[in-house]
């Protein structure tokens, strides 16, 4: 099955090489090298994912039939690259929290209960001033690992966010009846 890029166990070994090469240039605090690898990786994954339609029939590689088991190596591979996408972007100064976000929900949509990215997802939603939204993600992370301090810490500022958010709307609306 050799199609344009190499074989699906060629595309999924370079697509993990890239990702290990981020992981080493992440531990380094090579910050921008590791992205750059991360993305790599997903470019790599992306020819294969059955999931993504092919807009022009006939041009460029078209998704290869996968094994159950290279589906969830696929699989894995894209979350653990998303999921350290994350973790990358929240050390740019400042942090792009709305890329944070759309990378963790791609962790998510394949690993619904992926400890580190529903935090992150929970941090980025808090720093978009979404804080409903990350004391969900926030409380589903603390329900996995509750003795984690910094899922805590960021809980209880949610908490802090939404119950400052109600005093001033009921403050808000008290000075509309009086």
């Amino acid at each position: 099955m050799a199609e344009q890029g190499g074989t699906v166990e060629q595309r999924l070994s370079q697509a993990s090489l890239f990702k290990s090469q981020g992981n080493t240039c992440y531990s380094e605090h090579r910050i921008r090298e590791a992205v750059s690898l991360y993305h790599r990786a997903l470019l790599q994954l992306r020819s294969l994912d059955p999931h993504l339609l092919n807009p022009l029939p006939g041009l460029g590689p078209s998704s290869a039939e996968l094994t159950s088991e290279q589906m969830e190596a696929l699989q894995n591979l894209q979350a653990d690259c998303y999921n350290n996408l994350a973790a990358c972007l929240l050390q740019n100064q400042p942090p792009r929290y709305e890329r944070v976000y759309e990378c963790s929900l791609q962790t998510l949509k394949i690993q619904p209960h992926n400890v580190k990215a529903l935090y992150r997802a929970g941090v980025s939603s808090y720093y978009l001033q979404d804080y409903t939204t990350a004391h969900s993600y926030l409380t589903k992370a603390s329900s996995q690992q509750p003795k984690d301090t910094n899922i805590r810490r960021y809980l209880q500022l949610a908490d802090s966010a939404i119950s400052a958010s109600r005093a001033k709307e009921k403050q808000r609306y008290q000075g509309m009846f009086d």
